[in-house]
């Protein structure tokens, strides 16, 4: 499998410069997409669309026009609308679904220059912790067929792994475009909620919490994709501007916790990789402690999960109700489920939500950066929902899911970078998490550990 031999910037570079074009820079995608099609990761193309966006992107850099993704060829996830295109969010449901219009953050990357090359794999309504769905089957992770990438942005983070683009667009309700890249060693960034406008597009299970999401293999192109879709719209009333400025990482109050504070399990592969990543930060300079959030009595995923639940239910319970096999046996249980949850369940599982949101907070006001685990553990075999075993003990199909939900519930900024990687090359990553619109300090922060990581 042939990688790009650039990243974002240097294609959109080149395309600008006229050293290749727009046209050339989609064909080679599109080749290398089709070489990879047995790792499903991108389900959906459209030659034709692809190859007259990227001809107007040339036209419009002979116009004279500047764009700092000229000619930089995207996946976007299954779930967001990109016009003209079939978005299924992988439902049978979805199956024949064209979005009407572009999402907010897409047509902000189509102004930039970027052009859209395919539509990348996710599991049904973005639901499951695998990247497998019963319109497209599963996605396959790029150094070991056998296994899964996680989920449920699997398909960009697949893309972005295997070379086949430098750059793609997953979301992130609960670690959905932070664990699948950790699984296949590039970076994924969860902004904070907000910042990047949601929509228009598919109704939201995740109500308030989901958000649009870049993947790339480096901080760099992370941050420029960020810095083209965020800031606030008035289409979505839940959208803000980011006011503040980048600043380096000296001075910064960071905390390491190798637990997240809570009782979980972590592979030792894991533990002791990022032991030795934070002894090497601490080396170049960085002031760390060891310091763990406190969280309230009961902060567990199982206390905030019926919001998932009755999300689903709630928008896809009628068609549960009618024929539940049409839909992921998973992604039925978990509607079963939610049609089963009382008014006080959910209304329980918002107080959840804020009490996690507030210790946060309490935690921010002391601290600059958190330093975490991405994943427990390193990717498992296709056929489960995950692994049997986590640092010795046997696993709940949740447990590889640990570290990313509750910053999700407090809107906060979290990027996930490379790390390390187990004997046989598997890689898992390194979360760092910031305080709510801080997200551009969290990326120069980021980019920094990048730099100290990669020497």
């Amino acid at each position: 499998m042939t990688r790009p031999a650039h990243s974002a910037r240097e294609i959109a570079a080149d395309v600008a410069a006229g050293r290749t074009s727009a046209i050339e820079a989609a064909k080679a995608a599109l080749g290398r997409i089709e070489a990879a099609r047995a790792l499903n990761a991108v389900v959906t193309v459209d030659l034709e669309r692809t190859l007259a966006d990227a001809a107007t992107v040339d036209a419009r850099l002979r116009a004279g026009e500047i764009m700092p993704l000229a000619g930089v060829p995207i996946v976007v996830k299954d779930n967001i609308w990109v016009g003209g295109w079939r978005v299924t969010q992988g439902s049978r449901l979805f199956a024949d679904f064209v979005a009407p219009q572009d999402a907010i953050a897409i047509e902000r990357l189509r102004k930039a220059g970027a052009v859209v090359v395919g539509i990348g794999a996710t599991s049904e309504f973005a639901s499951k912790g695998v990247t497998a769905s019963p319109l497209f089957g599963p996605t396959r992770h790029p150094l070991d067929p056998a296994l899964t990438p996680g989920g449920s942005s699997g398909g960009p983070a697949v893309a972005v792994a295997a070379g086949l683009v430098p750059l793609a667009i997953g979301t992130d309700a609960g670690g959905s475009s932070r664990r699948p890249p950790a699984h296949v060693g590039v970076a994924g960034f969860k902004p904070s909620h907000g910042v990047i406008p949601y929509g228009p597009g598919f109704a939201e299970p995740f109500f308030g919490l989901s958000v649009i999401a870049p993947i790339a293999t480096d901080v760099v192109d992370i941050a420029l994709a960020f810095k083209t879709m965020a800031g606030a719209d008035r289409r979505d009333p839940d959208s803000a501007i980011i006011a503040q400025e980048a600043s380096d990482i000296a001075g910064h109050r960071i905390a390491f916790s190798p637990r997240f504070g809570l009782d979980v399990a972590v592979d030792d592969v894991v533990a002791n990789g990022l032991s030795a990543a934070i002894a090497r930060l601490s080396a170049a300079g960085l002031r760390i402690s060891q310091r763990d959030p406190v969280w309230p009595a009961g902060a567990t995923e199982d206390a905030i999960m019926p919001l998932q639940h009755a999300g689903l239910a709630a928008l896809h319970g009628e068609a549960f109700r009618k024929d539940p096999t049409v839909l992921d046996p998973d992604i039925a249980k978990q509607i079963e489920r939610g049609l089963s949850w009382s008014g006080a369940d959910v209304a329980g599982a918002l107080v959840a939500s804020a009490a996690i949101a507030k210790a946060f907070a309490a935690f921010f006001s002391e601290i600059d950066l958190l330093l975490t685990p991405t994943v427990p553990c390193v990717a498992w075999p296709l056929a489960q929902l995950g692994p049997d075993m986590i640092g010795g003990k046997a696993a709940s199909q949740r447990a590889h899911a640990v570290f990313t939900p509750f910053v999700n519930h407090a809107r906060l900024p979290a990027i996930s970078i490379p790390c390390g990687a187990d004997r046989s090359g598997l890689p898992f990553g390194l979360q760092i998490v910031g305080p709510r619109g801080q997200d551009l300090m969290l990326l120069e922060a980021a980019r920094e550990i990048e730099a100290i990581l990669r020497m």
